[in-house]
């Protein structure tokens, strides 16, 4: 490569929009969607942090959902080297943190591979956001004294975790993109003896205007998801410290 073509590289962040609400994106973060010419976004982007970039600027969709991919994985990594080579500012805007069940290691992987200079900012991840919505710690010294953050969804479509480590007392224990294995969820760590009677919740978009949570136990938690009609995006979370939510919204 010339030292020209080199020069007309482009480069590549990736920011964390945060959970949904707008506010809760990085001062960074806000300030690279301004500067930026490209922004590709997933489909857990509020548009009023869309509404933070450069009227300018080309926005792309790239959003995934249950069983409707927009662009597969593969095409989202190429769209990106092949935007920075064209010596673009791209943001690669993510819900929640980029890092946490968001890809974004896979993306780095690839941009780093083609010689794109690479930014990641953090962002405020969901689980963050629902504790802080519905006034419930994710950890707390009488209830939980480390807090865990699995995917319910493997690359290979299977529920398939490490059912003793998540049953252990004093956890707290968050599934990200769990609701369709939800049944397999609960019977598994019951029967790896997380008690039945533990308290768990199911939260809808936190921090958006239509959230909503839904409480329950380990063992009530697919019932209340058939009988509330409750659908992705929504966390799971099991442990003590549900009992300390100061809101209960479910309408």
């Amino acid at each position: 490569m010339t030292q020209t073509a080199q020069a007309a590289v482009g480069s590549v962040a990736l920011v964390g929009a945060g959970p949904g609400d707008p506010e809760l994106i990085t001062m960074k973060g806000a300030r690279l969607m301004q500067a930026a010419d490209v922004v590709v976004y997933d489909n857990l982007v509020a548009p009023g942090i869309l509404d933070l970039a450069s009227p300018t600027a080309d926005r792309i969709f790239v959003g995934k959902m249950a069983g409707n991919h927009t662009l597969p994985q593969e095409e989202i990594c190429q769209l990106l080297v092949d935007k920075a080579l064209e010596g673009k500012f791209v943001v690669r805007l993510k819900g929640g943190d980029p890092f946490v069940f968001g890809r974004g290691g896979e993306e780095v992987d690839v941009l780093m591979s083609a010689g794109i200079p690479v930014e990641i900012v953090p962002g405020v991840t969901a689980a963050l956001g629902a504790a802080a919505s519905f006034g419930f710690p994710l950890t707390h010294r009488d209830h939980a004294q480390s807090c865990v953050f699995v995917t319910g969804h493997l690359k290979d479509h299977t529920v398939d975790l490490d059912w003793p480590a998540l049953a252990r007392p004093g956890q707290t224990v968050v599934i990200y993109m769990g609701v369709t294995g939800l049944e397999t969820i609960s019977t598994r760590l019951q029967e790896a003896g997380l008690p039945g009677d533990t308290p768990a919740a199911l939260v809808y978009r936190a921090t958006w205007p239509n959230q909503k949570i839904f409480p329950g136990t380990l063992h009530t938690l697919p019932e209340v998801a058939r009988d509330n009609k409750v659908k992705p995006p929504t966390l799971i979370v099991i442990g003590s410290v549900v009992r300390l939510m100061t809101k209960h919204t479910a309408e």
